[in-house]
């Protein structure tokens, strides 16, 4: 059998994937707020940065670490368990298991090490296309729960970037078919 191990690179960047035990729950959608209050609470904890998120009913996101931490693990634990808890706190019923625990967060999560420059930019634009790859909208400014809208603001992507899914049919990190 072999064992996953995850790279643990102090002063990393790394992407994200993490998803709920019901993958078609939308708590995360129905709840952005609570779940941006647990960044908050984890980043005050640990420091990080998210250079990139979009929230559906998974997440994605590029976050960076401070030099000499490699303890993304650590995070994640912090921003799920705030997550739960003002769940909780706010009376939401959350599933558990037959053992008693919460049964909210799949246990394990997607990772990858951002290589450089490229890998970060292919990263990005994936987690920015998400809702339209997903078709949840058919234009990229039309999901609210992405931080697109914070690289339009700093004018490093245009509004309309990405066009109108219905004319494009752009796959943005994507492997390409039959290749």
């Amino acid at each position: 059998m072999v064992l996953y191990r995850r790279n643990f690179l102090p002063g990393g960047t790394y992407f994200f994937t993490v998803a709920l035990f019901d993958r078609r729950s939308t708590i995360l959608i129905e709840n952005v707020g609570a779940l941006r209050d647990a960044f908050r609470a984890a980043r005050r904890e640990r420091p990080f940065e998210v250079d990139a998120i979009v929230i559906l009913p998974h997440l994605h996101v590029v976050m960076s670490l401070p030099p000499h931490d490699a303890d993304f693990a650590g995070r994640w634990r912090r921003i799920e368990g705030h997550f739960s808890s003002a769940l909780l706190h706010a009376g939401i019923d959350v599933a558990r298991h037959s053992n008693g625990e919460l049964a909210l967060w799949q246990r394990r999560y997607w990772e990858h090490t951002v290589r450089d420059e490229d890998d970060f930019a292919r990263h990005v634009d994936y987690i920015h296309f998400n809702p339209v790859k997903h078709r949840y909208v058919q234009r990229v400014c039309d999901w609210p729960h992405s931080s697109f809208h914070r690289y339009a603001r700093a004018g490093l992507l245009s509004e309309d970037w990405a066009g109108d899914a219905g004319e494009s049919g752009i796959a943005f990190g994507e492997r390409a078919q039959g290749g």
